[in-house]
């Protein structure tokens, strides 16, 4: 199985995954279990399969947020709401929230979650925080929850992949923030404003970037800039791909075209804007 593969699985698996940052029943459910604004739920639901771990935890494994705008959130959130208060209604409003977006997500479930939850029981947890904390979570009874899980399981598996190859080049949070923009030509106070950096550390980022000879003066990449972006999205593919080699080609194709079916129920609704700070692509570029 080519690494591609991998890329076209995240770009049809992310939305049913994103359900969770923009759906009004997500934030909702965070509200409504004592979390204190839309970025203490967004921290606390996305690291409650870690437990109620410390800042610094959640500055290593979410990599690309400004540590101030983490601590504003963790650990306060634990004392609002513990971990498992946490987990209970991200599920659930996740899971309602994909029943809404894409109503067959229920009954394409019965297909699509025992191959999921292959592709998730093959796969390696070493160097993979997220990945191994979301796997060992017990997998809901509901079906749409049940999908969701393992998309959310096998989306965090390729963040985690791709944090060690942005590390392994060089990069910290901002610059790999600064590189994408440039690259891929996104507003850079979207991702700068959304992950607490200030203009100061997008400019100092920005700076360094332009000494290695990746941004020219004008901050456009240059040919050194986008051979390496091409590179980590190459790599980040490479390291992805391993666990889904367990499926059948005839598995691997059904996979695709039921998860596209639903990806492309949920983008329709159009509970994902455009352009968004996960970098999911607009439906005319995904493959």
């Amino acid at each position: 199985m080519e690494a591609a593969f991998a890329r076209t699985v995240w770009q049809v698996l992310e939305p049913l995954h994103a359900v969770t940052y923009f759906a009004p029943e997500s934030r909702e459910a965070n509200s409504a279990v004592g979390l204190r604004g839309f970025w203490m739920g967004y921290f606390a639901a996305r690291a409650a399969p870690l437990g109620a771990v410390a800042a610094g935890v959640v500055e290593a494994v979410f990599f690309n947020f400004h540590p101030a705008m983490v601590r504003r959130a963790v650990p306060d959130a634990w004392g609002f709401a513990p971990p498992e208060a946490v987990l209970r209604a991200r599920t659930e409003a996740a899971a309602g929230a994909l029943r809404r977006t894409a109503p067959s997500a229920a009954d394409a479930s019965a297909e699509i979650v025992p191959l999921l939850e292959r592709v998730v029981a093959c796969a390696d947890g070493a160097g993979r925080p997220l990945f191994a904390a979301n796997r060992g979570l017990p997998v809901p009874e509901d079906g749409a929850g049940a999908l969701w899980q393992a998309a959310t399981t096998l989306r965090e598996h390729r963040g985690d992949g791709h944090v060690a190859v942005l590390t392994a080049e060089g990069l910290n949070g901002c610059e790999a923030h600064v590189l994408f923009a440039a690259c891929e030509e996104v507003p850079a106070t979207l991702l700068r404003d959304n992950r607490g950096w200030s203009a100061q550390d997008w400019q100092a980022a920005t700076d360094r970037l332009t000494e290695r000879g990746l941004l020219d003066n004008g901050g456009h990449p240059t040919a050194g800039g986008r051979a390496l972006r091409s590179h980590i999205e190459a790599r980040t593919d490479a390291l992805a791909v391993h666990p889904y080699r367990t499926l059948t080609p005839a598995e691997a194709a059904q996979l695709l075209t039921l998860l596209t079916l639903l990806a492309d129920q949920v983008l329709t609704s159009d509970t994902i804007p455009f352009p968004n700070p996960i970098g999911l692509p607009p439906r005319r570029t995904r493959a």
